[in-house]
């Protein structure tokens, strides 16, 4: 165990720095959460494209069920990330991130008769605690816990804590989600993370058996040394995962910055191409707000970029959608290759 925290402290570090490191972080804030948002989501069956969720990040209207749910997770980060500057990871940023997830109220189980079920023979395999009064006591030792200045590695406290989250399935629906969100903000928390952009859900999709396997593992038998080290295996793994995406995403940027300045003969200013790569898919106005010129401005430096091959141009109803299908596809790929390491 101590084997596994040290290497997963030292990669989550590195992780901590490339990301400080980058010209525009914005791009991690905007595409890591989304990625763990559809990773997340898809661990509840709930299924959509990354095409979907990058075209209605900014404009969810005319989204589909799943895409909608999707980017709830993803507010939901960013709503519990501000809480936790302000006050910490509590319970009732427990109760906020999940409300935000569900976009309704959510609070404590009252009803009995919650039973978790292996989906694939029906059986009963775990009684999660009931009543209101029980959860909420729960829950505050879990909350004191997360707090504790006990010298313990704050990867391991956060393993600890969250199977303590999952087995207490504090809400009628909604706890994985909230619970994965958390252990992100934990690590904010911690001072180990800047930004809460560990792409940890993957790992849990790759080994999604192990993972349910390890929780039921503490509550059957206490065996909580195979449950904390898988989950530090994750944590290293997703971190080494994103410091590779990073050196990726550099290296895109300063070629895409040459390609796109020689297509709009010095046009492409630093600001246009700060608003290619903070979000994939990008409307005329985006650019005639960031870059302060004017429509027809704005419209042939996007043209122009069409033109080179840099961007494709794509139409939801009237609305004209510029793609930086660089980005968009490595982000799919390392989406898909860290599914596959796990």
């Amino acid at each position: 165990m101590l084997k596994a925290a040290i290497a997963a402290n030292i990669a989550l570090a590195r992780l901590d720095q490339a990301a400080a490191l980058l010209p525009n972080p914005t791009v991690l804030i905007n595409a890591i959460p989304l990625l763990e948002a559809q990773a997340s989501s898809e661990i509840e069956n709930i299924v959509t494209t990354t095409d979907d969720l990058f075209r209605h990040m900014d404009d969810d209207d005319a989204a589909d069920p799943a895409t909608k749910e999707t980017l709830r997770y993803r507010t939901a980060l960013r709503r519990g990330f501000e809480a936790t500057a302000a006050r910490g990871v509590t319970r009732r940023m427990a109760e906020a991130v999940c409300t935000a997830i569900k976009s309704r109220e959510m609070q404590l189980r009252v009803l009995p008769g919650t039973r978790i079920v292996n989906p694939a023979t029906g059986n009963i395999v775990y009684s999660p605690p009931e009543g209101r009064e029980v959860i909420a006591e729960k829950l505050t030792e879990w909350e004191r816990f997360i707090h504790a200045e006990d010298g313990m590695d704050p990867l391991v406290r956060l393993a600890a804590a969250h199977y303590q989250f999952e087995a207490i399935h504090p809400f009628t629906d909604g706890n994985g989600r909230t619970g994965r969100i958390l252990n992100v903000l934990m690590l904010v928390e911690a001072g180990l993370l800047r930004q809460p952009i560990l792409y940890l859900s993957r790992y849990i999709i790759a080994n999604k058996s192990d993972y349910y396997r390890g929780l039921l593992g503490v509550t059957a038998r206490q065996d909580w040394e195979s449950w904390i080290i898988f989950l530090l295996n994750g944590i290293r793994q997703a971190s080494d995962d994103g410091v590779a995406v990073i050196a990726a995403i550099r290296d895109l940027r300063d070629d895409f910055a040459q390609r796109a300045r020689l297509a709009t003969r010095g046009g492409a200013d630093s600001e246009l191409l700060a608003v290619m790569f903070e979000q994939p898919y990008t409307r005329i106005r985006t650019v005639v707000d960031r870059c302060g010129v004017s429509r027809p401005t704005a419209t042939k430096w996007l043209e122009a970029l069409v033109d080179a091959g840099l961007l494709a141009d794509t139409k939801i109803g009237r609305d004209r959608l510029f793609v930086n299908r660089e980005l968009t596809d490595l982000l799919v790929r390392f989406s898909a290759s860290a599914q596959e390491q796990g």
